[in-house]
């Protein structure tokens, strides 16, 4: 069965991510563009590197060409925000990107948009599988035949974009800094994008992990400590003043600091946050997910602003951010916008924003950490991914949101709240938090305490009272 969780539709290729399943979510797809009459609005097909993922990216425009909706098809691979971009500039009720984003390498999958290049919600994701699930047939076009019938338009809005990001921030401020960049697109679509953006602003850029790899180097398309391990060497070892990693899609960053620390994606909303308000004086609540952390909460109230949490998936960012005309909205996961930019996650912009922020305060990644924490306390964030057989997720399932049980955790409880998992909120500040992942058959346990020792010992508690 075809099932979208919080990042689009993934799986394993050849497994359930084939020709026919492709086909299927996109005539699904355009029965439902049918019945809400937006056929004549455009609809945007992208892809990203992954292996078939261009080939796949034809299946879909083929289905839903043939369906009569009008396709303009991206001809080279990019970043996922690219196809948001081009679908809000157009204004496509609805657009998609071939992409199983930081995902291994065996997976592929399909993100879909709504309006204004927003991630699909879950409404929509429901009608799609629903609608699968009733398909009698599926048309279908030849590619080639549907360009010269003019039913499929092709583009590359690439320069568009990267004049976007270029016109938003303060370009002149970053020709001024002389600095030195770092990019790791993880093999991925970041390259060229970022690359162009910092070279207009006269960095001194250099690339490593480019090129065609299907596998990725071994390694997952996931910016974090383990797999930037290079990054981090070469940035301390060379005098970078930042490096910027980017996942498969490009729509999530992992942030190398000048001495070769990484930088936690909770503490590059926090800089961002800060940098927005302190530095540029601008205004507005920020929106994170229950896995990100309360220091923001600080930063906004700091402030006289508010925070606001949602459930896990940009979707609920993008709503609230929309609702609220918040200020920012991000993950800890890695994915963050600004009020002005795409409503999706964009790591290629939030880039060139962490690159303007250390050209106009003059000051470094790490010292202007420094300086949050000086101001707002420290916390610390221990996260853990635990895997699980088939057999045991009822089990998981039935202690966490049936019976749900809880460790002796020694510290004084404030609330429980089961709106996505179950999150802790401790009277002390701090919050524990055990949810199913939303794209892998993973459980996984988010810890915020004062200190390192004390996030991951509750961490283990949690661990262990879950046989995990």
């Amino acid at each position: 069965m075809i099932r979208f969780g919080t990042g689009g539709w993934r799986a394993i290729i050849g497994d359930e991510f084939t020709k026919e399943n492709v086909q299927k979510v996109s005539q699904a797809l355009a029965n439902i563009i049918h019945e809400d009459k937006v056929a004549d609005s455009g609809f945007v097909v992208g892809f990203d590197r992954r292996f078939l993922s261009d080939k796949a990216s034809r299946w879909m425009a083929e289905v839903l060409a043939a369906n009569g909706v009008r396709i303009s098809f991206i001809t080279k691979f990019v970043p996922t925000p690219v196809v948001m971009f081009k679908a809000r500039q157009m204004g496509c009720a609805y657009s998609a990107c071939v992409t199983a984003s930081h995902n291994p390498y065996d997976y592929n999958g399909i993100k879909v948009f709504l309006k204004g290049g927003r991630d699909a919600d879950e409404v929509i994701t429901a009608r799609i599988e629903e609608g699968v699930e009733k398909l009698t047939e599926v048309k279908a076009v030849d590619f080639e035949e549907a360009v010269n019938d003019k039913l499929i338009e092709l583009i590359n809005p690439m320069n568009e974009f990267v004049d976007s990001i270029v016109d938003f921030i303060d370009i002149d401020a970053i020709k001024k800094a002389n600095l030195r960049v770092l990019i790791d697109p993880m093999f991925g679509v970041a390259k060229n994008a970022l690359q162009t953006v910092l070279i207009t602003g006269r960095c001194d850029v250099d690339v490593i992990n480019d090129g065609e790899n299907p596998a990725f180097g071994g390694l997952m398309p996931s910016p974090s400590p383990a797999t930037l391990y290079r990054l981090k060497h070469l940035v301390a070892s060379q005098g970078y003043d930042i490096g910027i990693g980017t996942d498969g899609d490009a729509d999530r960053l992992g942030i190398i600091d000048e001495k070769g620390n990484f930088i936690h994606p909770n503490e590059v909303l926090m800089l961002l946050y800060y940098y927005l308000l302190e530095y540029k004086g601008w205004t507005g609540s920020v929106v994170r997910n229950i896995a990100t952390t309360h220091i923001l909460d600080k930063i906004a109230a700091g402030h006289g602003e508010k925070s606001f949490e949602v459930p896990v998936g940009f979707k609920h960012i993008s709503a609230q951010m929309e609702e609220d005309n918040s200020l920012i909205g991000g993950e800890s996961s890695g994915g963050l916008t600004i009020r002005g930019h795409i409503q999706g996650k964009d790591g290629v912009f939030a880039s060139s924003l962490l690159v303007e922020m250390i050209s106009v305060t003059g000051k470094k990644l790490s010292e202007l950490l420094d300086e949050i924490y000086g101001k707002y306390g420290y916390a610390y964030t221990a996260e853990g991914d635990f895997t699980f057989k088939r057999s045991e997720k009822e089990y998981l399932y039935n202690k966490i949101y049936v019976e749900k049980s809880l460790p002796e955790f020694g510290y004084e409880i404030e609330k429980v709240s089961y709106a996505d998992g179950a999150k802790v909120y401790f009277k002390n500040g701090g919050w524990a938090l055990a949810r199913f992942s939303g794209t892998e058959p993973l459980l996984r346990i988010f810890v915020e305490m004062e200190d390192k020792a004390t996030a991951e010992g509750v961490m283990k508690q949690l661990q262990d009272f879950l046989a995990i």
